[in-house]
């Protein structure tokens, strides 16, 4: 299963990272797509922070840079979760404003962005964080209540052993 799984995060991963070299090489392709999504939500990057580029070119250059970091790790099997999730977070408003051929363009997005969710969840048959930090929790609560319950046993023993030597002559 582990075989089947790493070359379908590579097959998914590798057109980001083909389609980041090229758009790294030459961003003029991308930037009037970059411009229209930028004129959108260019405002709100300027108000959030004034240091966020907002220069096309820029963005596209980041943005094709962030793809080809992450799908490798995607690839190669290094954070595979997080690299899923940063693909699929910039490929939303690739999605929303991708004008080329409308249905299968919408489509190729919608099935790379469901591969990638996936991708994002598959935890490869081990624990989730979620799990694990609660498993850790209720196992460390269970340590504290036995050391407590420990704690007053050895407690009481010692209050008799104390009463019991008063008692004893001397």
């Amino acid at each position: 299963m582990r075989p089947v799984r790493t070359a379908a995060r590579a097959m998914l991963a590798s057109i980001f990272v083909v389609d980041g070299v090229r758009h790294l090489i030459n961003p003029e392709a991308k930037v009037e797509t970059a411009r229209r999504v930028l004129d959108k939500v260019g405002p709100m990057l300027e108000k959030a922070d004034p240091r966020i580029p907002t220069d096309p070119r820029t963005i596209v250059r980041a943005k094709a840079a962030t793809d080809v970091v992450a799908g490798l790790a995607l690839a190669t099997g290094h954070l595979t979760r997080p690299a899923a999730a940063v693909l699929a977070v910039g490929l939303l408003p690739v999605a929303a404003t991708d004008r080329g051929d409308m249905p299968t363009s919408l489509l190729k997005n919608l099935g790379l962005l469901g591969g990638l969710l996936l991708a994002a969840a598959d935890t490869e048959g081990r624990p989730s964080l979620h799990y694990r930090t609660t498993h850790a929790v209720d196992r460390s609560q269970r340590a504290v209540k036995r050391a407590a319950k420990a704690a007053k046993r050895d407690a009481k023993i010692a209050a008799m052993s104390a009463t019991m030597a008063r008692k004893l002559p001397g």
